[in-house]
């Protein structure tokens, strides 16, 4: 009797922490709220100032004969896309945002401009409004593997992997001449973009890209 008591509280304990069945729809853990000071700056980061998320676009670090530096940091308000550029003194504190990056498929442009994605774990349509991916839409081709930066529910952000490999669609052809080094030329990409790249890249060429910066790296390796 005591041993069949026993076995039946096993089995309820494993019961009550074994995992939902929703639990593999569940977004990934949010980036929780970090303290840093100007010291810990960095471009990329998301900052919460006023209840709203900011990304660091620059920042530049002045140092003075008397006193501690002072560093001017740029930001772009990723709700509202609006910039805001202020000046602080060595050791001030921010806070990071709490962010949700979530893994998601592009899948296409609607005739007002909006992206829609696919969420690469429910399997659920995302909407992304055309403002919100006015930096990065001209990098995304249709199938790409994104991130989707959610904040308080809402996308502020989509994250285009970077470094990401591209076909050259246009260029002008390599004669003899613009081919020596030192010679660049623009070149049209399978995303709609346009980089400079050097005079020996031809059309249907795969090339490597860093989008966060919009500049050519080299030629894809096979």
């Amino acid at each position: 009797m005591v041993r069949s008591l026993l076995l039946a509280g096993l089995l309820a304990t494993s019961t009550a922490f074994a995992p939902t069945a929703n639990h593999a729809l569940t977004r990934s853990s949010p980036l929780s709220m970090v303290a840093i000071d100007t010291s810990d700056i960095k471009n990329g980061q998301t900052i919460e100032l006023d209840g709203e998320p900011y990304k660091v676009v620059s920042f530049s670090i002045m140092k003075q004969a008397r006193g501690a530096a002072k560093t001017t940091i740029k930001f772009k308000n990723l709700k509202r896309g609006t910039t805001l550029e202020n000046t602080y003194r060595s050791g001030e504190k921010f806070e990071t945002a709490q962010i949700d990056k979530q893994p998601s498929q592009y899948t296409y442009e609607d005739e007002a401009g909006n992206y829609f994605f696919m969420d690469s774990q429910t399997f659920e349509e995302v909407m992304v409004e055309s403002k919100t991916i006015e930096d990065q839409k001209k990098w995304i081709l249709e199938g790409m593997e994104v991130d989707l930066i959610y904040f308080k529910g809402n996308v502020i952000e989509v994250r285009v992997p970077s470094p990401y490999v591209y076909e050259v669609v246009e260029t002008e052809p390599s004669v003899k001449g613009n081919t020596a080094q030192g010679h660049t030329k623009p070149a049209v990409l399978n995303c709609g973009a346009s980089v400079t790249v050097p005079g020996f890249v031809k059309q249907g060429a795969m090339v490597k890209v860093d989008s966060d910066k919009g500049e050519y790296m080299e030629i894809a390796k096979d």
